[in-house]
């Protein structure tokens, strides 16, 4: 088929219409994301933090709700990539900069850059993968996870009450960590995976329900907490692996031949 059929193709499709609800799903993601450069603009940090939570919501939904209903499209995904670049890519940037990384001047709003330049970079490659890796895992850490962490970071700081050094250090520490995670080849576990909602053991359900009502009880640590386990399952799974293939080509190697007592004569 021509490239010139294949735009007709298209230009067919989209005369046709789009599915409603789910892209009416991600206009809310990319609403709260636009929402969160304008709240961090006046200053209100906490609130662009619960938004950046909010906009990872409408992403787990989107999706979820257009396989159900059968109204996946190709619209559908450019859409979805394009609120990710912006609710978890220049919105956490945004937030970053004015929340903690202004003081350092150019070098603040540079690092901010590296944490959206990165995260494009990762859904381009991402993008470009989807039909040629394993569903149960994403290679880098995903930009959704990564906003979700630095918008935890935010809620933990107000909640904690920490100081404007702490947070400027630890800002600049997180985000070149992010940076570094998100276009890396270390595997995360996929949240998506739809193994995870098909029948699991009674006990999973408990220790789920259990785990909800701690969130709920303490949402600010709890998440923060949520979002540095996560952050730290791709390196560890990483380092067990390495650890685990080192160890089977040693096994794998040839014995040294047994040295052979030969009596002098």
């Amino acid at each position: 088929m021509t490239e010139e059929c294949l735009r007709s193709e298209k230009r067919e499709n989209l005369r046709k219409g789009v599915y409603l609800l789910p892209n009416l799903i991600t206009a809310g993601g990319i609403f709260a994301g636009f929402y969160v450069i304008v709240a961090a603009s006046d200053g209100k940090y906490e609130t662009a933090a619960w938004f950046i939570l909010l906009a990872a919501i409408f992403d787990g939904l989107d999706g979820k709700v257009a396989r159900l209903t059968g109204t996946a499209s190709k619209f559908g995904v450019e859409l979805d990539s394009l609120a990710d670049v912006i609710s978890f890519g220049v919105a956490p940037g945004v937030l970053l900069y004015s929340w903690a990384l202004r003081p350092f001047g150019k070098l603040g709003w540079l690092a901010a850059f590296l944490y959206v330049i990165c995260g494009a970079l990762r859904l381009a490659r991402f993008n470009v993968q989807v039909s040629t890796v394993e569903s149960r895992r994403f290679i880098g850490l995903p930009i959704p996870a990564a906003a979700c962490i630095v918008a935890t970071c935010v809620l933990l700081f107000y909640e904690l009450g920490g100081t404007g050094t702490i947070k400027m250090v630890s800002m600049v520490v997180l985000v070149f960590l992010l940076a570094f995670l998100m276009v890396s080849n270390i595997k995360y576990l996929s949240l998506k995976d739809p193994e995870l909602f098909k029948r699991q053991p009674f006990m999973i359900l408990v220790l789920f329900i259990f785990l909800l009502v701690v969130v709920v009880a303490k949402p600010e640590v709890m998440l923060f907490l949520i979002g540095m386990v996560y952050l730290a399952s791709g390196p560890v799974m990483y380092y067990l692996s390495w650890r685990k293939g080192r160890g089977s080509k040693g096994s794998d190697a040839p014995e040294p031949p047994a040295e052979i007592d030969v009596e002098e004569k």
